[in-house]
């Protein structure tokens, strides 16, 4: 038998080593957080043209931005706010899988996208990862007690403890300039995919 076609035994194939989770998590969020600053530098360069493709509250063009308004923001400084938390936050929820990740970044994104260009002011451009990584906190705060995970619930209270006062006070319309839209349907989204995609319990065959 070839060297590539053994694995070691107990385990399945298909099935990652724990570093080789790791390893993807860091790389995937690595690899996000640099394509920002990325798309940010190229905006710099057209005189902030990018901006225009956020999302534009309660016109039937603005919901185009609803999938592309996570990449792009409003100047270096925006993009540096969101880079820490969503590197966190998403290398954390990585962790349980990329394809997973994934279909949790989509079903925030889509959802608080949709809210955020039904509720906005009228004419407003909303853009930024913020929303995404509100949700993640969302996710990671419930997910932890619907699966009944002893590690899920320390990681929910660990970041509930780091940064669950900036995020709550983040979701309150306290300040005109930021969407407190998109930070509290965010949040709204990313807990209800957890009860959503909570694992169903087996039930045993007759």
């Amino acid at each position: 038998m070839s060297e590539r076609g053994m694995r070691p035994a107990g385990t399945r194939a298909g099935q990652w080593s724990r570093s080789g989770r790791v390893g993807a998590a860091a790389k995937l969020m690595l690899g996000w957080v640099a394509l920002l600053w990325l798309i940010e530098a190229l905006d710099y360069a057209t005189g902030h043209a990018l901006d225009a493709y956020g999302i534009t509250a309660r016109e039937a063009d603005g919901l185009s931005g609803i999938p592309l308004a996570p990449f792009l923001h409003f100047g270096f400084d925006h993009v540096a706010s969101n880079s820490v938390p969503l590197l966190v936050l998403g290398f954390v929820t990585a962790l349980s899988g990329i394809g997973r990740f994934l279909a949790v970044c989509a079903a925030i994104v889509l959802a608080d996208g949709f809210a955020v260009w039904l509720i906005s002011p009228p004419h407003s451009i909303t853009a930024g990862a913020s929303g995404l990584i509100f949700g993640l906190f969302g996710y990671l705060l419930v997910r932890g007690f619907v699966e009944r995970s002893p590690l899920g619930i320390a990681v929910a209270v660990v970041i509930a403890a780091v940064w669950g006062t900036t995020f709550l006070a983040g979701a309150l319309p306290t300040d005109s300039v930021v969407s407190w839209q998109a930070h509290l349907f965010g949040l709204l989204a990313g807990a209800a995919v957890a009860l959503i995609a909570r694992p169903r319990p087996e039930v045993a065959g007759l």
